[in-house]
């Protein structure tokens, strides 16, 4: 299990639907590397998977087919997320999600992850059991946590 002074990475993907396996693919990944106390890195990237943007994902993430379509493969993107990641223990909100689509898209490029996955969507849900919802901005509300400044 992840210490406060072990280095871990904190992932999300936008994807083009619910499920790798009808083949939704991912579209945008986000990754936040901590020390145990801070931000010592992020990555993000837009990702061209080769399939269509669904205009309700469109309306839901802000990402357009036109936007997809101007970013790297998504083969390229995973190549490099893998390499950021390394064996770092991955944090994920709604972990079972995220890890779908990581594994899947990391099958693309012949590869896979052996690393621990923690779902802090599981984590809210038993430290915070009397909150409205186990939505992010709902626990950042409740928290009184500050987004890190740009």
């Amino acid at each position: 299990m992840v210490g406060m002074t072990d280095k871990f990475a904190v992932i999300d993907f936008e994807t083009s639907g619910l499920s790798p396996h009808q083949g939704d693919r991912a579209i945008e990944i986000g990754v936040a590397l901590f020390d145990g106390e801070r931000v010592i890195d992020t990555y993000q990237s837009l990702m061209n998977p080769g399939v269509e943007v669904p205009y309700f994902i469109e309306d839901l993430t802000g990402i357009s087919q036109e936007m997809v379509d101007d970013s790297p493969a998504s083969t390229t993107v995973m190549r490099e997320v893998r390499q950021i990641i390394g064996d770092l223990p991955i944090v994920a909100h709604n972990a079972s999600f995220d890890k779908r689509f990581m594994d899947s898209e990391l099958r693309r490029i012949r590869t896979r992850l052996a690393n621990e996955f923690i779902c802090s969507l599981r984590v809210a849900r038993r430290v915070y059991p009397a909150a409205p919802n186990p939505k992010l901005a709902t626990l950042v509300r409740l928290t009184g946590v500050q987004p890190a400044q740009q």
